[in-house]
């Protein structure tokens, strides 16, 4: 029953999103509160901020897309509303992805110990370097938000199917060689992400590793290796659902040129559960906001 299918997808989907938009909107405010009464933020702070108003945004558009594909899918037939929401929802995911990745980034440079001259210049310049780094990730997501508004205006077609629920683009792309170069160019620019994420983990572990041998000898542990202990485990955690959803996205493009396949209601629940997912796990990584919760809660 493909009405009740859509329905059922729909609701739960929807839950993810609403939960995710909850634990982001909480990261935000208390990251908000804080910056209010210490009137600073530090380059932490700066890249949890960013991260969460995106995948707030993020899982909004995702909740609403979800409502209006299957209650209210003439909507969808109206131009230019499909290519509004893939613009959008291709911003909002690009942005989530790298800005993901630089936070990984972020903890292996202000933790992991090196004494190579570029990574000591990037331990020293880091906080300067944060703003301008989120202002480069805007312009290239920019970049994949006109290449989705394009790709759906040049393949619009009256008849596209939007009652299904799941990846945007499977519902508004037809099957077409000419939109191979941009899967290619979507998936090339999620592996870049992905191999940073990768990097930055084995930086790390590498880190910790030297830093264990030199403190054989000291039967007390030290500040830092309860810090590289710390960021490894959220690093870990990350890499693990990271590559999940990594996977979930390369499989998304894979069948967005079918119309109907079993797999794709499990690839997009994977998907939406990943921006919930890992924010808690910055949530507990977080003393901070870890100690925020708990008190609310």
């Amino acid at each position: 029953n493909s009405p009740s299918y859509d329905a059922i997808a729909t609701a739960i989907i929807t839950l993810q999103a609403f939960a995710g938009m909850w634990i982001n909107a909480f990261i935000v405010s208390v990251l908000c509160i804080a910056w209010v009464k210490k009137k600073s933020f530090n380059s932490n702070e700066k890249i949890l901020l960013f991260l969460g108003c995106v995948r707030f945004w993020y899982l909004c558009i995702t909740g609403l897309y979800c409502i209006l594909s299957t209650f209210y899918a003439h909507c969808f037939y109206v131009y230019p509303t499909p290519q509004i929401f893939v613009a959008i929802h291709s911003f909002l995911n690009s942005s989530n992805l790298w800005v993901s990745a630089c936070l990984c980034v972020f903890y292996c440079i202000k933790i992991a110990n090196f004494r190579h001259r570029f990574f000591i210049y990037l331990k020293v310049k880091i906080d300067r370097i944060v703003s301008r780094l989120l202002g480069g990730l805007v312009l290239l997501s920019l970049v994949f938000c006109i290449l989705g508004y394009e790709v759906t205006d040049n393949q619009y077609d009256d008849n596209f199917n939007a009652t299904s629920v799941g990846n945007i683009w499977r519902l508004l792309v037809r099957t077409d060689k000419r939109i191979l170069p941009i899967i290619i160019a979507t998936v090339s620019g999620y592996a870049v992400a992905f191999t940073a994420v990768i990097s930055s983990a084995l930086l790390l572990l590498f880190s910790l590793w030297r830093h264990q041998r030199k403190m054989q000898t000291n039967s007390v542990k030290n500040l830092s290796t309860d810090a590289h202990v710390k960021a490894m485990k959220s690093i870990l955690s990350f890499f693990l659902i990271y590559s999940i959803n990594f996977t979930c996205l390369v499989l998304s493009l894979s069948y967005s040129m079918e119309q109907e396949n079993p797999v794709q209601f499990y690839v997009s629940l994977f998907q939406h559960a990943f921006p919930a997912v890992h924010s808690l796990i910055l949530i507990f990584s977080n003393p901070k906001l870890e100690k925020t919760l708990l008190r609310t809660l």
